[in-house]
């Protein structure tokens, strides 16, 4: 019998795979399932940054890469945070990896040590919670329901912090609610940090350019805190390039170095062709994909409209990236032919079976009361999804 290690067996599966994958398995049957579960955009990657990955391999980009990545990328994503962001980075600041996950990954295994606490605000990425467990660190769950707009406050970071508190990690655009924290928000959080030097904060911020309210804020803006925050971006949403995994931080020189280190000994660089890529896609910058933006906007109102007729469902406005975070728990306790919804869980079961729709369970994020819908996805087919959640929750009793 093969014994697998206690880390491993610690981990959970990711939800949001799980649920694909069996998306997937209805439709080898032969079902017709929406799949509202994925969160990648439904667009293809602009066409000048495919031709620079094109012109990568015929100009023979085919060896290994530094392992912080090419010179001339961190020199464009310098650029590209001074310019969007007002941001001054070095390129011995930033390290390129295989995705912002990666670099999460990175930042969390070289900051905490077992026992560290790690304060996370919920609802939060599904991976976070398991990438904090690889480092035997703690989490520390605070959280924000709907009627903040799942956003914490200041009161609340400040009841969280504890001598054993090293780490802070959260993402603005926020994956799974779309909430947004402005930059008012974002000032009374900093003034929290001031006051505990030793706290480093992990700010994800992969969903910068899916920003439906203005210009994206950034809480390394604070120069009393910018030192202690390491800032994590790539080109997966923004710029449709999921495949690509091209993700970077910019961090103070001693982190990036550290991430460096432990990079150099899991992974080593980033793909040489995505790296090229990449580089066309920082000059681009989000004017790049504009349109995208555009129709996500479309695409958050339509499912909003259409689910103020949908009963016992509740959602706020997201100010950002591609999801809903929708409040189903006046559903728990009902049945259908003997099968009875007691979480949200449930719920996502019951409609990925009845309906063939495959949404996120919240319990995935920390919040149980609510599930995921990904509106990156056709028009036609979010009108179809929402008509089926609505015949299949009329039917709970």
């Amino acid at each position: 019998m093969i014994r697998l290690s206690d880390r491993i067996n610690r981990l959970s599966e990711s939800e949001t795979l799980a649920m694909s994958r069996m998306s997937r398995e209805l439709k080898e049957e032969g079902h017709d399932v929406i799949t509202l579960s994925v969160g990648e955009p439904d667009f293809f990657t602009p066409d000048n940054i495919k031709e620079a990955g094109k012109k990568a391999i015929d100009a023979n980009y085919s060896f290994y890469t530094p392992v912080n990545g090419y010179q001339d990328l961190r020199e464009a994503i310098c650029m590209k945070l001074q310019r969007d962001n007002g941001l001054k980075y070095k390129p011995d600041q930033i390290v390129v990896s295989t995705g912002a996950k990666q670099s999460i990954a990175n930042a969390v295994m070289c900051l905490a040590n077992p026992g560290d606490e790690v304060i996370v605000p919920a609802p939060y990425w599904v991976s976070y919670r398991e990438i904090v467990k690889m480092a035997e660190a703690t989490a520390v769950y605070v959280k924000a329901g709907i009627s903040s707009d799942f956003k914490i406050t200041p009161d609340q970071l400040e009841n969280a912090i504890t001598d054993k508190t090293t780490l802070f990690i959260f993402s603005s655009p926020c994956n799974p609610t779309g909430s947004v924290y402005s930059r008012s928000e974002l000032k009374a959080l900093a003034e929290v940090f001031e006051k505990h030097p030793n706290i480093i904060i992990i700010s994800d911020e992969i969903y910068e350019h899916i920003n439906f309210v203005g210009k994206h804020e950034s809480i390394a803006r604070f120069d009393s805190i910018k030192d202690r925050v390491v800032l994590v971006n790539g080109v997966s949403k923004g710029f449709a390039m999921t495949g690509w995994r091209l993700g970077y931080m910019a961090a103070n020189a001693g982190i990036a170095k550290a991430c460096n280190k432990l990079q150099g000994q899991v992974t080593s660089g980033a793909c040489s062709i995505a790296q090229r890529a990449a580089i066309e896609a920082m000059h681009s910058g989000p004017g790049a994909t504009a349109g995208m933006l555009e129709k996500f906007r479309e695409r958050r109102d339509l499912v909003i409209d259409l689910l103020k007729d949908v009963p016992g469902v509740e959602t706020n406005m997201p100010q950002g990236a591609f999801y809903l975070f929708i409040n189903v728990s006046s559903h728990f306790g009902k049945t259908y032919m003997g099968e009875k919804i007691e979480s949200a869980s449930d719920l996502c079961m019951y409609l990925l079976k009845s309906a063939h729709i495959a949404l996120v369970p919240g319990s995935a994020f920390g919040d149980d009361d609510c599930v995921r819908f990904s509106y990156a996805t056709s028009e036609n087919l979010l009108v179809e999804a929402v008509a089926r959640m609505k015949k299949a929750l009329s039917r709970l009793k």
